[in-house]
């Protein structure tokens, strides 16, 4: 039978239940994608198999009929609470009801061998328990392929001992396997009870749909390879200071963005989560940033993984092949140049804030920061122990080639405004950076390279920014070269050893963006009412630059306020400790893609910064005149003896 057909909702239909609030969200990973399940117990995306693939289920951008899976009791009165099963992906959901009580572990097997119990490349397992009492549960699944622009040709292909149903949309299948369902309105539904003792388990697997469809899962050994799998990664992080649980969640989502197989690192799990609810700042996070990938390494070295940097080196060495001169800021999971954006009429968007967009125009725009947090990130990589391969040490010599041939270049900077480039004073500063541990690597390190014509160009650029990238009266750093403006991008100039997070300037900078950017308590990147991004509408504070700020407190010596933000940050997380990439203050919510790897990589940073790792490795360079006469603030390879670094598997 066909199961689907007919009308496709559009943008203008309201018709079906919208989607949770992005906070109600958690995510269950295999590291190649990621579902997000409502606390209602609904999967409401999940693209397969990989997460820049286009959506199987979609309602987050909709509603019901963009396709989910929903999974609770028939009891609309049952009430769920839910948390992860250890230092897992492993989401286990209590239902309490009238009649009984009865848990859902929903999880996506990390296998693929012959120990997992699964051998399909992508599954989803939903295994509901009796607790206590008996507990009846409905299921409704509706499948809808490729952002809901295909609606699957669906049939029933198992045994009346053993259900099944096969839906296929061009190149792609899967078979769901459970509890029967039948066909209503378009889509799948039936019920099923657990008593106590009792289970029901429901499994989706994805296939490519002209091969075999895969065997069923074993979900006994699913479970527990998975569980195996995830707590014997943890228990590798080293962190001994505070917010422990939330530096190892963090840690934990970082590796869920990094694809086993490709090396490459998302920026997050989701497309077009608004950044204004109404607005049209939504953009496509699917797709490995060079600096948001850096910057993920560097916070996954400093807890205890280098074979991780190894990983993602070798993926940078195939990304950018022979031709540095044709950089890009971002690629696909595999490496793939063609992220052509383009918005979607088939999805009407989060709660209705369209537009939907895939792809990311941002790929083919000058970025002048990305090279320096590349180089930055690989001379951690160097520092805790990792060789040069063949290829890495000509590569990093490549990019600075490429930064030396376009210094004088105005850059759409980090946070990619779509308006006119300039001179951003942070872009400078990594440029500066990018040289620096350029010269490190000759000097300290041993590797060839021109260091003198380097050391030239690091110092003309420690002019120019001295003389350009400050106000007027040389008081504080600007956002860009000839504002008065201000940027929270600017707390990355001591992570970096530009200067002392106690310099004149920097404690001037921060005072202003306390004056200027401060939204009740929580820091905004810049004043979107400059106009300097070129965009409409207004956005929240952004997470990860309220991070960067305890890092700033905690370097100047201002421990009580660096203490007083980090909790109120964390405390944001929702009950799975997921964070968003903004924070609605007035609303109390989520905005923005989620889970953000740039948000969970900068709470590592400041937890760090709390036990005295202020910066980002050492910079060769020497201090600014104005800090002869004082020292700098500690560093970790100064006062502060790093958790120790061992090399493990990427896996």
């Amino acid at each position: 039978m066909r199961g689907g057909g007919g009308h496709l909702p559009g943008p203008t239909d309201t018709i079906g239940k919208m989607s949770s609030p992005i906070a109600d969200y958690a995510m269950l990973s295999d590291t190649r994608t990621a579902a997000l399940v409502s606390r209602e117990g609904s999967i409401d995306w999940l693209c397969l198999p990989r997460y820049d693939s286009a959506s199987v289920f979609g309602s987050l951008l909709g509603d019901q009929r963009h396709g989910h899976w929903s999974l609770r009791p028939t009891d609309e009165s049952a009430t769920p609470t839910r948390h992860y099963d250890g230092d897992t992906f492993v989401l286990v959901t209590r239902w309490e009801g009238a009649s009984g009580v009865a848990e859902v572990w929903d999880f996506m097997p990390h296998g693929g061998d012959s120990t997992s119990g699964v051998d399909a490349d992508v599954a989803v397992v939903r295994r509901v328990v009796g607790v206590t009492g008996t507990m009846e549960f409905t299921q409704h699944l509706t499948l809808r392929f490729d952002y809901a622009r295909a609606v699957p040709w669906v049939r029933q292909v198992g045994t009346d001992e053993s259900p099944a149903l096969l839906a296929v949309a061009g190149p792609d299948a899967v078979i769901v396997r459970g509890p029967r369902l039948a066909p209503t309105d378009h889509a799948h539904a039936g019920t099923f009870s657990v008593g106590e003792g009792g289970h029901e388990d429901l499994t989706l697997c994805w296939f490519r749909s002209y091969g075999d469809a895969p065997s069923a899962v074993d979900v006994d050994r699913a479970l527990a390879a998975t569980t195996e799998w995830w707590q014997g990664w943890a228990s590798r992080i080293d962190h001994d200071g505070p917010h422990h649980d939330a530096v190892v969640r963090s840690l934990l989502v970082l590796r869920a963005l990094s694809h086993h197989d490709t090396g490459g690192i998302v920026a997050a799990a989701t497309t077009s989560l608004p950044e204004e609810f109404g607005g049209t700042r939504n953009w496509d996070y699917r797709y490995v940033w060079l600096r948001d990938a850096a910057l993920t390494l560097e916070a996954l070295i400093g807890h205890g993984f280098l074979g991780v940097a190894d990983r993602w080196r070798a993926w940078l060495v195939r990304a950018i092949a022979g031709d540095p001169a044709e950089l890009q800021i971002m690629y696909g999971l595999g490496g793939e140049r063609d992220l052509f954006e383009r918005e979607l009429d088939s999805l009407p968007g989060y709660r209705g804030a369209g537009p939907v967009r895939i792809g990311n125009g941002a790929a083919h725009q000058f970025q002048g920061d990305v090279i320096g947090e590349v180089m930055v990130a690989l001379d951690e990589a160097r520092q805790a122990g990792l060789p040069e391969s063949e290829a890495s040490w000509p590569l990093q010599r490549a990019l600075l080639a490429y930064v030396e041939a376009n210094m004088d270049r105005l850059d759409n900077g980090i946070w990619e405004i779509r308006s006119e480039p300039r001179m951003f004073t942070h872009s400078r500063v990594m440029i500066w950076a990018a040289l620096d541990r350029g010269i490190r690597a000759v000097r300290e390190g041993g590797l060839e390279g021109p260091a003198e014509r380097w050391e030239q160009l690091r110092e003309r650029m420690r002019s120019e920014i001295d003389r350009q990238g400050v106000d007027p009266d040389g008081r504080f750093f600007v956002q860009h070269y000839g504002t008065r403006e201000v940027d929270a991008s600017l707390l990355v100039l001591p992570q970096v050893g530009y200067c002392a997070a106690d310099d004149p300037r920097m404690l001037a900078t921060v005072a202003e963006m306390e004056r200027t950017l401060m939204r009740d308590g929580m820091l905004l990147r810049y004043r979107t009412e400059s106009g300097v991004d070129g965009l409409d509408g207004d956005e929240h504070p952004f997470l990860a630059c309220s991070f960067w700020l305890v890092q700033q407190y905690a370097a100047s010596g201002r421990s009580e306020d660096a203490v007083r933000l980090m909790d109120r940050l964390c405390a944001l997380a929702n009950d799975v400790g997921l964070l968003s990439e903004e924070y609605d203050v007035a609303g109390q919510r989520h905005a923005g893609n989620t889970p953000q790897a740039l948000s969970h990589l900068a709470l590592v940073g400041a937890a760090d910064a709390l036990v005295g790792h202020y910066g980002r490795g050492r910079a060769s360079a020497p201090k600014h005149p104005s800090r002869v006469a004082r020292d700098q603030p500690r560093r970790a390879s100064e006062s502060l003896t790093r958790p120790p670094i061992r090399s493990s598997e990427f896996s």
